[in-house]
């Protein structure tokens, strides 16, 4: 199993570094994707960048849960909530009022005052924030479970997550897209009665990354997963296709994170870096890999600033041909975001709470 030279899992950090790019992609691709005609040439660009590139939150919960809920990495209480939940907090109360600020700029004209500061930050601590920190509330959540899955996991035979998988797969992914696609109130009533809350949610994708990292696949495991993603893969993008040519609007059904399509995608993707991907012995490509993977964080958390700036300045993904300029303002946003990230991240003290 490769690592850095700081002794980092070489295949986490380009997963790492791979996902804040999708995250990008997604952001781009997905800004517009409403705005132009549903089967025209560049709805179907859109629709391709953005539906191949939504493993990019499952894969970044999957990589905290690899980490976090290994027994063999010692994690007291006093580490998770004063190191690890105390970092998101300080970043989402930070940012989120610097987003709310922004986005009461852009709609009024005005500047910073006392009472436009105070709005901001109490909009923060109510969840209504920037779209994209939505992010930072749920990883805090999954922190807060941490001891007790932690705790599951260190008891847990192979046999026990499988059952888990199975659980999180029907009650999580399934049928709740099957109740987007074609709601029935029998079947919501009998998941009402059933209550089951234990598999919902992100936790699947967290438990599932300390797995993937635990144990090991044979081939023809591995291969299956590979097919499996492909499909999910084909079904997030032609299924979205489509049902919007059949009901004449974008139907995001197919897209969300907890969709069975996204889910075998995400796993594929994981799986796919950590037997593949991640076996390079370069060691220049090992160190900037490993740049933009301790920045991730950063990267994602001021991103978004930049694309308010495109748009600001009149420049979207549909300035220019969508197949071209998804990538190109992409790398653009990406590169621009890694800069400011690393230069706050060299601040004393406050760096590594903001990236």
């Amino acid at each position: 199993m490769g690592k850095t030279e700081q002794g980092r899992l070489a295949y986490a950090d380009r997963l790492r570094a791979a996902a804040i790019v999708a995250v990008i992609v997604v952001h781009m691709a997905g800004s517009q994707l409403g705005a132009v005609a549903i089967g025209s040439a560049p709805w179907q660009a859109f629709n391709l960048y953005d539906g191949l590139a939504h493993w990019c939150v499952p894969v970044f919960v999957m990589l905290s849960g690899m980490f976090l809920l290994d027994p063999a990495r010692p994690l007291s209480l006093g580490k998770l909530f004063f190191h690890h939940i105390l970092r998101i907090a300080v970043a989402l109360a930070v940012w989120g009022t610097l987003y709310a600020l922004a986005d009461h700029w852009l709609a009024t004209g005005e500047g910073v005052s006392w009472a436009s500061l105070k709005s901001a930050l109490y909009s923060v601590l109510l969840g209504n924030t920037h779209y994209h920190l939505w992010f930072l509330y749920m990883i805090i959540g999954l922190y807060l479970v941490t001891p007790v899955l932690r705790a599951f996991v260190r008891g847990a035979q192979r046999r026990d997550f499988h059952i888990l998988f199975a659980l999180v797969f029907l009650f999580t992914f399934l049928i709740p897209t099957v109740l987007r696609l074609r709601p029935s109130q029998t079947l919501s009533a009998y998941v009402s009665y059933l209550n089951v809350k234990l598999v919902l949610g992100y936790v699947g994708y967290y438990v599932l990354g300390y797995y993937l990292k635990h144990y090991t696949l044979n081939r023809a495991a591995e291969i299956v997963i590979y097919l499996l993603g492909a499909a999910g893969a084909a079904v997030t993008v032609g299924g979205t296709a489509l049902l919007s040519a059949q009901q004449g609007r974008l139907v995001h059904a197919l897209y969300e994170y907890d969709s069975p399509n996204v889910a075998l995608m995400s796993v594929a993707v994981f799986v796919l870096f950590r037997y593949v991907l991640g076996s390079s012995e370069e060691r220049s490509r090992r160190r900037s890999t490993s740049a933009v993977a301790r920045l991730a964080f950063g990267i994602y958390l001021v991103h978004e600033f930049f694309i308010m700036a495109l748009r600001q300045w009149g420049i979207t993904t549909l300035s220019f041909a969508p197949a071209l300029s998804v990538p190109v303002l992409t790398a653009a946003v990406f590169l621009c975001a890694f800069a400011v990230a690393w230069v706050i991240s060299k601040i004393p003290l406050l760096g590594r709470y903001l990236t």
